[in-house]
């Protein structure tokens, strides 16, 4: 664990106001630790920072000694029995990840919770919308699940929809090949604060199981701010993303586009023209992204031994053979429809229909959206 001198040096320069993560990373390369850093003359400083920043510097911040007071009291609680691994890698540090070394903007220091041997782990980002289609949950688990089998550390950013599943899928794959992947969450916020508070019982399954990681300090709230800053570290931890489900105007194209300034893949699950959480990801294929419609792809392109042979696939693959057989399944197709126009594709009676329907749904085939639509579910 970091000692606590040092932890108290780390903190004290990145949490001075005016002094920036590029800031921060050319006077460590100048003067070699924070310590020294600290110790440094003004003029020192300033040559390489500014007379601003420089400045800053001499006094402790704001509340510096309540941050390190709940920095501390959190690390120590996670050194009992029962209680999983917690700490700060900084820069420096030979567990900090190379992948994000090589990135425009390393985060300078990390809290992490969990499994940190994660960390240089090979990993594939999964994103996506925070309201997806059942479909598109549906895909993130099992792509999650199946390349966790296979070895890769998941890592997504504990959000509502597409992330959740891919997280919960990841721990799934990884309980299945014997702890061989697993995942990483990325927060947007302090590791003593889960947001959204529904996920608190999945981020504690990924703290204990996988990674929860942060640059925020303990005690910071979410923050709309903070989530675009977070998303480097989901795409920079990674060799690619996978973008299942989104938005035109998505927070996870925000993630493919650093992914590709960080010259890592992107790969897209194609979705239909009429679906709105489509046309992020149709929109990427249309730059470049690289359509997947099943988790050997990405395993084929990463040269990862595939754990089965059974494919995972996506919504726009054929559907199998009872699918097919299925007349309220052929006629749902893969887009999301209301009881009247299949009432009208099927010729079936109302109340056949939605009796048919309520089937399909106790089994996990079809889902029912607001405002009586239906969307068929294929699983992998």
């Amino acid at each position: 664990m970091i000692d606590p001198d040092e932890l108290a040096a780390w903190l004290r320069l990145v949490g001075t106001v005016g002094v920036g993560r590029d800031a921060v990373r050319r006077l460590l390369a100048e003067f070699g630790s924070p310590e020294a850093v600290l110790g440094a003359s003004p003029a020192a400083r300033k040559a390489l920072v500014g007379a601003g920043a420089a400045a800053a510097l001499a006094d402790e911040p704001l509340d510096f000694a309540d941050l390190l007071a709940a920095t501390l009291a959190w690390l120590g609680a996670g050194t009992g029995i029962g209680v999983s691994t917690r700490d700060v890698v900084v820069l420096g540090d030979p567990r900090y990840p190379e992948a994000l070394l090589q990135t425009a903007d390393p985060p300078t220091l990390l809290y992490v919770e969990g499994r940190v041997e994660l960390l240089g782990a090979d990993s594939i980002a999964i994103v996506g919308s925070r309201n997806p289609t059942a479909q598109g949950l549906e895909n993130a688990r099992a792509f999650g699940r199946h390349l966790s089998r296979a070895g890769l550390v998941v890592v997504s950013g504990l959000a509502l929809g597409v992330d959740g599943a891919a997280h919960e899928g990841a721990l799934e794959g990884a309980a299945a090949g014997g702890s061989r992947g697993g995942t990483i969450a990325v927060v947007g916020t302090g590791l003593d604060r889960v947001y959204p508070a529904s996920h608190r019982a999945l981020a504690h399954r990924i703290a204990a199981e996988g990674l929860i990681v942060s640059e925020f300090p303990i005690g910071t709230n979410s923050r709309a701010e903070n989530f675009p800053i977070r998303n480097r570290i989901i795409a920079g931890l990674s060799r690619g993303t996978l973008v299942v489900e989104a938005a035109l105007r998505s927070g996870s194209l925000i993630t493919a586009r650093l992914a590709l300034e960080a010259g890592r893949e992107v790969f897209a699950i194609p979705g239909s023209i009429h679906s709105p959480q489509a046309r992020g990801c149709n929109a990427l294929l249309k730059q470049g992204a690289k359509l997947v419609d099943s988790a050997d792809d990405i395993l084929e392109e990463f040269a990862v031994a595939r754990p089965g042979a059974a494919r995972v696939p996506a919504a726009a693959q054929p559907a199998g053979e009872a699918g097919r057989k299925d007349p309220v399944l052929a006629a749902l197709g893969f887009d999301p429809i209301g009881l009247d126009a299949l009432v009208a594709r099927t010729g079936m009676g109302a109340a056949e229909l939605a009796a048919r329907l309520l089937e399909l749904e106790l089994s996990g085939r079809v889902a029912r959206l607001p405002g009586q639509v239906f969307q068929r579910v294929e699983r992998g």
